[in-house]
């Protein structure tokens, strides 16, 4: 993919996958790193902004590899210990990338891409609303390899 759309640009290579597409209004400062919690691996890839009251992450992209995600139900359980928040989100949507199945809300999307292996995208309502959270979602594919 060369080219990420109207207003938008491409996010880069992170852990084996490919970030299509980074909306306009998402900062440049970028910053990747790594962590576990629980079994979990994370590798992260964020983008802020500077604003008068410091810096404002926009956007967040998590890949999580852990053999506790064997499920969508794993994953989202996971995702509700990790953020503290119910599992039972009445916001959250089914969607698909591609045919792994996830689940979207209005600044959250996460899919299971194979047992073992779930994306997390995390946008800032300000920087980019719930379509482009989709489109973002949308545009992170695996590596060919």
């Amino acid at each position: 993919m060369s080219d990420a759309g109207a207003g938008g640009r491409l996010g880069g290579e992170l852990d084996g996958f490919r970030i299509g597409y980074v909306p306009a209004g998402v900062g440049d400062l970028v910053t990747d790193f790594a962590t576990e919690w629980d079994d979990v691996r994370f590798v992260s890839r964020v983008w802020e902004r500077e604003t008068a009251e410091g810096a404002w992450v926009d956007l967040r992209v998590h890949v999580l590899r852990g053999d506790r995600l064997a499920t969508l139900a794993d994953l989202r359980d996971f995702l509700a210990g990790y953020h503290e928040r119910d599992a039972d989100d009445p916001s959250l949507a089914e969607f698909h990338v591609g045919d792994a199945a996830g689940l979207i809300g209005p600044s959250e999307a996460f899919w299971l891409v194979a047992p073992g292996v779930g994306i997390d995208v995390i946008a800032n309502p300000e920087a980019a609303d719930s379509q482009e959270l989709a489109t973002v979602a949308q545009a992170i594919l695996p590596l060919a390899g």
